[in-house]
C-alpha cells in the first residue's frame, strides 16, 4: 500500500469548512443562513446554457455545499466499490472549484522545497 506523503498529512482545509456543521444545525431549526464564505453568482446565466437544460427554472445557478454534495459522493463510492475499491463520502473530497482541487493535488504530490 503506498504511503500518503507528508505534505497530504500536513494539509489542512479551510477553516470555514468547520462552520459546516452549525450553519446545517441553524438550517435545520428554521434560521435563515447567510453563506458569507463563497461567491455566489450574481449575474444571470446565458440564456443557451439554461435552455439546455429543460427542467431548470431558476435565472441562476448557485454553488453547492462545500463540503461536497452528498449524492454525487455516495455514487462515486457505489461506482469504486463495483470496481472493488472499498471507501465511504467521509473518505472523499470532492470540489467545485478547479482551483480547489489542484492546490490539493499538488500540496499532496509535491515535495516542500521542490525547486522548478
Amino acid at each position: 500500500m503506498p504511503e500518503i506523503s507528508q505534505r497530504a498529512s500536513d494539509l489542512l482545509f479551510s477553516p470555514i469548512r468547520k462552520l459546516i456543521p452549525f450553519a446545517d444545525k441553524a438550517k435545520q431549526k428554521g434560521i435563515k443562513v447567510y453563506h458569507l464564505n463563497i461567491g455566489q453568482p450574481d449575474i444571470e446565466s446565458p440564456k443557451i446554457f439554461l435552455e439546455k437544460l429543460k427542467s431548470y427554472k431558476e435565472k441562476t445557478i448557485a454553488y453547492d455545499h462545500s463540503g461536497g454534495n452528498e449524492n454525487f459522493k455516495k455514487s462515486l463510492c457505489h461506482y469504486y466499490q463495483s470496481t472493488g475499491i472499498k471507501i465511504g463520502p467521509q473518505e472523499m473530497i470532492s470540489t467545485y472549484g478547479g482551483s480547489e482541487a489542484l492546490i490539493m493535488a499538488f500540496f499532496i504530490l509535491l515535495k516542500n522545497g521542490l525547486n522548478f
